[in-house]
């Protein structure tokens, strides 16, 4: 019998006598009759195989990784396909099997990874699931409604942790200077505050596990769950991050069926090929003023349904996290920053006031309160330090206790 071995060189025969050989005796046949070694083959029924760029990647493609299995328990047979990785060259004996249509052209590498390149669902997210903090999530929310009426997009990056079960908790929401339109949302990202709020989270035990943003009226009576420019921004942000639970959070209203509006928070991971291929190049950046924003464009052709396109449904992009809720270790009563109210020391002053009767650890028990007084404070060694009190709920040194209420004096 023959079997197709596809490789980045293209499609060759290799010819088997015996249909119940072992997977290292097909690595020995390859290595006779296609001229590559036994150590330096990756073999997968796979053919995300051929896009793998390093060691590690290819590591990831373990069907074929047991010698001693038998070819015909994973269904190879005669006139079947497996992808074939190495590394290194090698002379290409006899003439390739083009692919249809390519005839009298020379197939590029660029033109082999295209042809391969299948756009499917990806079926179970990395996080097991999303838990918010009821004041961090209804802040949010409560604003977006109450004040710019989902009218204009807002976002914000949540912070707070992942259990070694991929269960990610959010416990604050940091909202970063932003400009909102009804279809999109521009973050003006300030390194130096992003600097004071990562070392407050570092401080309380936190990190940064995901992005959450809102949609508008105008864009739910629209027919998608994400739209373009929603997957271009959700995309980069995950592709920033090594955190492989980083969830994507969206909020919006809805129509319930007494005719009121609810509002409905959605949780989604962009699937692992839709960050490779937009670390890679492959996603049209610029988007035109007419363009259906229910669908992705490439820049090159990919295989959806098997049918070769350029457009790609956002859904596919998508992997839908469950959402849960829980009572967190910080309150949210104090303002949030980088709103239409400017936060000063009177602020303080008035919250301090109005928590007086509590021990002064929960006082600034709130990230909000954090963040402005970090804006004062050395960002190596007091904001960890008071942050780390906050995240012990231990008694905050008196130092710092003088030094916050001559702060607030001073309003």
């Amino acid at each position: 019998m023959f079997i197709r071995i596809r490789s980045r060189d293209g499609l060759e025969r290799l010819q088997v006598d015996n249909p119940n050989i072992t997977i290292a005796q097909l690595k020995t046949l390859i290595e006779s009759q296609l001229r590559v070694p036994v150590h330096n083959q990756t073999l997968s029924t796979n053919q995300s195989l051929l896009l793998a760029k390093t060691p590690t990647e290819m590591s990831r493609f373990s069907d074929m990784s047991n010698a001693q299995t038998l070819i015909s328990t994973l269904g190879i047979a005669h006139g079947s396909i497996i992808y074939l990785a190495y590394e290194g060259e090698r002379t290409v004996a006899g003439p390739k099997i083009r692919p249809a249509g390519s005839f009298g052209r020379k197939m590029t590498m660029d033109d082999l990874i295209a042809k391969q390149m299948r756009i499917t669902r990806q079926e179970n997210p990395h996080c097991e699931l999303v838990s918010f903090d009821r004041d961090a999530a209804n802040g949010f929310q409560h604003y977006v409604n109450e004040t710019l009426a989902f009218a204009v997009k807002r976002g914000g990056f949540m912070y707070g942790t992942v259990s070694d079960e991929g269960k990610v908790e959010v416990d604050f929401i940091y909202e970063p200077p932003q400009q909102g339109t009804e279809d999109n949302l521009i973050l003006l990202r300030d390194p130096d505050e992003e600097r004071l709020v990562e070392a407050i989270a570092l401080g309380l035990g936190m990190r940064k596990v995901g992005f959450i943003f809102t949609q508008t009226i105008g864009q739910t009576k629209k027919d998608y769950t994400l739209s373009n420019r929603e997957i271009l921004q959700a995309v980069e942000l995950q592709g920033e991050t090594d955190l492989k639970e980083w969830v994507t959070v969206m909020v919006k209203l809805e129509v319930n069926d007494d005719g009121a509006a609810d509002v409905h928070f959605e949780a989604f991971q962009m699937s692992d090929l839709c960050v490779k291929l937009f670390k890679d190049g492959w996603f049209e950046t610029e988007i035109a003023a007419d363009a259906e924003p229910k669908l992705s464009k490439m820049k090159k052709d990919v295989v959806v349904g098997g049918k070769d396109t350029r457009e790609v449904d956002n859904d596919f992009f998508l992997v839908v996290v469950k959402i849960f809720d829980h009572q967190g270790p910080l309150s949210s009563t104090f303002p949030v920053e980088n709103r239409n109210t400017a936060i000063t020391m009177r602020t303080l002053k008035n919250h301090l006031d109005r928590t007086k009767n509590f021990p002064f650890v929960k006082r600034i028990s709130d990230f909000h309160v954090l963040l402005l007084l970090a804006r004062y404070l050395d960002v190596n060694s007091d904001v960890p330090a008071l942050a780390g009190c906050v995240h012990a709920q231990a008694t905050v040194p008196e130092g710092y206790q003088i030094l916050i209420d001559s702060m607030a004096a001073s309003a």
